[in-house]
């Protein structure tokens, strides 16, 4: 059996390649399951343990100078336009492109490393949804005017089935199904009958926060959203509560930040005023807590909600949705560093 693997490696060391072909036909007679190396291998089940020290070893050195044989034709050979083999050690490498997460996946992370950090859990739920947990349960009684607010996608004629208008829907889920305390976190698409221009689209990205517990007081949700002002827009930034409208709070609130750009100063983009439009927020209204079967009495929270394009255009500076969903290469790739 020596002389056979002696035999065999003379071949795989001479072995010299006319065309491209004959190396495939190479690796497919020595290297293959039912190659020539593997028949040896089958061979050596059958041989005492003497002869295996020195027959593995043998067998062994045959398989990797095979091996290296392959790998060493494959890098170095090429064919030229006339079928001719011939070796080029000059030939430059062709540079791998890599590509980038996009902008809103990038902000997307960013919005939930920091939340977790404060001890929220991701939570997930459908994107079609009953008008119960869209609607009803967060305080939005049939024919309410709140209602108006958010142009809905209707499935069913009964307009009971829909896509969601905002990932509440999930808050909705947790509050039914879950015991309190409660501090989750409720990233996703949602889905608005508007029309699409620079401001405004269809489709878009929420995050909304729920944190519901004993004793939970308006100055925790505020020290909540200074603290996530400060990780995603910088140490020096600052919020102003102003007082708002929701259906599923009460009280509730706008929050703004101070503009990054020109240091609270005013600039266009602040529209001179120093402040920029990040969140909606405030307490959950008791009505919604009772609706789930929580009582009211004993426990209290708050609730916050932000659209990631919005975060990303004030992060960046972008001034046109669109983009996000344009998939223009040119507009992707500045955000290779933000990885």
């Amino acid at each position: 059996m020596i002389e056979k693997i002696n035999k065999i490696l003379s071949e795989v060391q001479e072995f010299n390649p006319k065309d491209i072909q004959e190396i495939e036909v190479f690796r497919i007679e020595y290297l293959s399951k039912k190659g020539k190396i593997s028949a040896l291998f089958d061979e050596f089940r059958n041989l005492d343990a003497e002869q295996k020290r020195e027959v593995g070893v043998k067998i062994n050195i045959l398989k990797q100078t095979a091996t290296e044989k392959l790998n060493q034709l494959k890098e170095q050979l090429f064919v030229d336009n006339t079928g001719k083999v011939d070796i080029d050690l000059t030939r430059p490498s062709e540079a791998i492109k890599l590509g980038a997460r996009h902008p809103l996946s990038v902000v997307h992370n960013q919005i939930i490393e920091i939340f977790t950090k404060l001890g929220f859990s991701v939570s997930d739920g459908p994107e079609i949804e009953d008008d119960n947990h869209n609607f009803a349960l967060l305080n939005f009684p049939e024919h309410h005017p709140a209602r108006d607010m958010q142009d809905t996608f209707f499935i069913s004629e009964d307009m009971n089935v829909l896509l969601r208008t905002h990932t509440s829907s999930v808050q909705a889920h947790e509050m039914t199904e879950q015991k309190p305390p409660i501090r989750s976190l409720s990233p996703g698409r949602v889905y608005r009958n508007e029309a699409i221009s620079a401001r405004a689209h269809c489709l878009f990205h929420q995050v909304e926060g729920l944190y519901i517990d004993k004793n939970v007081s308006f100055a925790d949700l505020k020290q909540t959203l200074e603290i996530f002002a400060k990780e995603m827009f910088g140490e020096h930034t600052k919020i102003r509560l102003r007082p708002s409208y929701f259906p599923f709070t009460e009280p509730s609130a706008e929050v703004d930040v101070s503009c990054s750009l020109c240091g609270g100063k005013g600039c266009t983009v602040c529209k001179y005023t120093g402040w920029l439009e990040i969140l909606g927020c405030g307490m959950v209204d008791p009505n919604v807590l009772e609706a789930s079967g929580i009582n009211s009495k004993i426990w209290s929270g708050f609730a916050f909600g932000m659209g990631i394009e919005r975060i990303t255009m004030l992060k960046y500076g972008i001034k046109d949705l669109r983009l996000f969903f344009e998939n223009d290469i040119r507009f992707l790739n500045q955000f290779i560093s933000a990885i």
